[in-house]
């Protein structure tokens, strides 16, 4: 009932905006609601919408950080507006963090840091605060804010009912799988209120960020890990978030939003695992062009058949094939099988060719996938709730990126990190690795299947079929290494 109201006192429960959508008697109690209890105010529904999930707390902030990514079903105006939504609340007494440090850590404060500094950074989830360790390293202290479990427990139950109610109610909202999204959040959500699993991930992306040139990560100080505290290393440099940081004197700002690009390329495509919440805030900048990610509370996973799909898809729009980006989607599942292959290799094209065909520091991939799923509901694809937290951290890096240097060409930056892996995963030795090991699990399962009665005929007919499969195999594999032939040859007079 809190949320409801509040969201009623902004005009997000029943908008005005959506009054026409409804039946005459729902639309005449939807008005008695908003004349008895909503604000009068000339905003437009996404500003009503962030200042009401920023009332409503945690859960609600992460919705909306989530829904002003989906251009393609709420608009560009209304996700302009919800991208102004900023996760700070009012941080808690300096004395209440010393005391969870100690419940946390097992000691008192002072046993363990030299220095336990004020807040420098106040979320709706957790704070942190700037401590010096007895051996004199500097580190940021992250806490959880008190009793927040019970708080995000709440936010999900209610985002949960909401959902059910939306995809019961409305047969067009099905699509967009709305249970799936709200699980997405839901799942992100928990995991922030583990500070050891955040620790963990810290841990592993930063091993991986670690070993490329484009950006470091601050390492975990594990002994000093627990449910609600964790310590890890002071970032070197300025927060991107404060005005000043791009105009530190010497820094190259077309290589600053390349590394940024081919960093989360990176991270995606070669190792299946990125950092997923790369706002200003969480990124530090030093000259020449060293940045510093800080806050992994939210990573994304990716497996190998969806990096190698991703991968395939942004390579075949760089080259503008629309056909085998067409059929990239319908091997990947995101397109029914029943649809028509070439037609939707030309709504494709009606996306690509508008954008493409501009000046490359003008095309915008937030725009592309924009356009993309625009063109969703034609042809039956439902959300991947899989790749909810990608397309969300590829528009924001876009976005910042293009904010360090407004002339940046994506494209070019994301070339040599997206060539590269197709050279790598689509090489004839990949191929012949992917089709061993697929004639390796059938040639298992067939032996499982045999029983060891079965007559000579039978087994005579297995081996028929085997050797016809090694043969398409052999086929398949000769094709795919020409095919990769001719490709790198294009690529090399490229």
């Amino acid at each position: 009932m809190g949320a409801g109201f509040v969201l009623l006192r902004h005009d997000a429960l029943l908008p005005k905006e959506t009054e026409h959508l409804l039946p005459p008697v729902p639309r005449f109690g939807a008005r008695t609601l908003r004349f008895l209890f909503a604000r009068r105010t000339h905003q437009r529904p996404g500003e009503r919408y962030a200042k009401a999930f920023q009332a409503l707390g945690p859960a609600f902030i992460k919705l909306g950080q989530i829904l002003s990514t989906r251009g393609d079903i709420f608009g560009e105006t209304f996700i302009r507006d919800l991208s102004h939504l900023k996760d700070h609340l009012p941080p808690f007494p300096k004395a209440v963090a010393e005391a969870e440090v100690a419940d946390g850590l097992h000691k008192p404060w002072h046993d363990i840091f030299s220095d336990f500094g004020e807040v420098i950074g106040s979320a709706s989830i957790a704070q942190a605060h700037r401590a010096v360790l007895k051996d004199g390293r500097v580190v940021a202290v992250k806490i959880l804010r008190p009793h927040i479990e019970d708080i995000i427990a709440r936010d999900i139950a209610m985002l949960r009912l909401g959902a059910q109610v939306v995809a019961l109610a409305f047969a067009s909202a099905r699509r967009l799988e709305p249970e799936a999204f709200v699980e997405t959040v839901a799942q992100s959500m928990t995991l922030e209120l583990d500070l050891r699993l955040e620790a963990s991930a810290a841990d592993e992306l930063g091993q991986i960020i670690n070993a490329t040139p484009w950006m470091k990560a601050p390492k975990v100080v594990w002994h000093h890990v627990s449910r609600r505290v964790m310590v890890i290393e002071w970032a070197d440099g300025v927060p991107l978030s404060r005005s000043e940081a791009l105009t530190l004197p010497g820094l190259d700002h077309k290589e600053l939003a390349d590394n940024l690009i081919r960093a989360f390329l990176t991270q995606a495509l070669d190792h299946g695992v990125f950092h997923a919440d790369l706002h200003e805030g969480n990124l530090f900048v030093a000259a020449p062009a060293q940045l510093t990610a800080i806050d992994f509370g939210i990573i994304g996973r990716l497996r190998p058949k969806e990096r190698r799909y991703l991968a395939e898809m942004l390579w075949g729009f760089l080259r503008r094939d629309y056909k085998r980006v067409a059929e990239v989607h319908f091997e990947a599942g995101y397109v029914p099988a029943h649809q028509n292959v070439d037609s939707f290799a030309q709504a494709l094209r009606a996306v690509g060719e508008p954008v493409l065909g501009r000046d490359a520091t003008e095309v915008s991939m937030g725009r592309l996938l924009t356009q993309l799923f625009e063109i969703t509901a034609q042809f039956d694809m439902h959300l991947r709730p899989e790749l909810v937290l990608l397309q969300k951290t590829m528009v924001s890096v876009e976005g910042v990126a293009r904010r360090i240097y407004p002339e940046h060409n994506l494209w070019e930056a994301a070339r040599p990190v997206v060539r590269a892996w197709i050279a790598r995963e689509l090489s004839p030795v990949q191929e012949a690795k992917r089709l061993l090991e697929k004639l390796i699990h059938r040639l298992r399962t067939d032996d499982e299947e045999i029983p060891m009665a079965r007559h000579e005929n039978d087994i005579r007919d297995l081996k028929t079929a085997l050797s016809q499969s090694r043969t398409l195999s052999f086929l398949a594999l000769l094709v795919s290494t020409l095919a990769l032939a001719i490709m790198a040859w294009v690529l090399v007079k490229g």
